[in-house]
């Protein structure tokens, strides 16, 4: 599995993207590791880490037994898809650094935009095709003493494994089957998302604007604080920007 997708990775880095012939992103130097089956990949990115690994790490399962999401919501994460956990190197001024989830979002976009594929975001951490779930993104960051010592990213993304009522697969929005080597493609792109993630981490203002491009706004009014606002787009710290008449607020999530 891992052989194939460095191979795969190699591939993509050697040449431009479809999308406007844009180059790849500089490669992150990935020390990759992979299970069959496991509970959890971030369970095993945890272990790794305790162990005393440092990043750059990914964690890669073919197969998840108990995959979580947002505040624990359980990801359903058979074979076929890409289940993905990270830990990164990121900018180390929070102050001053992009949101790790919205680059996340970004660099995944632009590489599923280089499959055809018409790809939205859904605040906070959700990407969509045709309006359904395709990926879910589990953006966090390790602070010690006010700075950023790395950033960690649980990725699952739907190839051609079955999905839920409300989500789809990238083999049906490509309407087609994926081979094997087609799949590892899949789970090379997600590093190379996380590639472009880093490497715009101290350019904030260039992965907001590309959030807010893809930006699918909620279709009604958001609940926040007892009172229920109109969304207006995407902050630079991630946060959700809201109105309620010439009151402005900000809406935030935890993951």
């Amino acid at each position: 599995m891992i052989g194939a997708i460095a191979a795969a990775r190699r591939r993509l880095l050697a040449k431009p993207s479809l999308a406007g012939n844009r180059k790849q992103p500089p490669p992150i130097a990935w020390q990759l590791h992979g299970r069959a089956v496991c509970a959890s990949s971030e369970t095993v990115l945890d272990r790794l880490l305790g162990a005393g690994a440092r990043p750059p790490l990914a964690v890669f399962s073919r197969h998840q037994r108990f995959g979580h999401g947002q505040q624990g919501r359980p990801w359903l994460a058979p074979a076929g898809g890409v289940w993905l956990s990270a830990a990164l190197p990121w900018a180390g001024d929070p102050g001053a650094a992009a949101d790790l989830g919205l680059a996340a979002a970004v660099g995944l976009a632009l590489q599923l935009e280089d499959l055809g594929l018409a790809v939205a975001i859904k605040w906070p951490n959700d990407l969509l095709v045709d309006g359904r779930k395709l990926a879910g993104l589990l953006p966090r960051l390790r602070l010690s003493g006010g700075r950023i010592r790395w950033a960690r990213v649980g990725l699952g993304l739907n190839g051609s494994n079955r999905v839920p009522a409300g989500a789809i697969s990238v083999a049906q929005a490509l309407g087609r089957s994926l081979v094997a080597a087609e799949l590892a493609a899949l789970a090379a792109r997600a590093l190379c998302a996380l590639d472009w993630a880093a490497e715009h981490a101290g350019k904030p203002e260039t992965v907001l604007a590309g959030a807010n491009q893809r930006l699918r706004l909620p279709a009604g009014p958001v609940p926040w604080q007892g009172e229920l606002w109109q969304p207006l787009g995407l902050n630079r710290d991630g946060s959700l920007a809201v109105a309620l008449g010439e009151r402005r607020a900000a809406v935030t999530r935890s993951f």
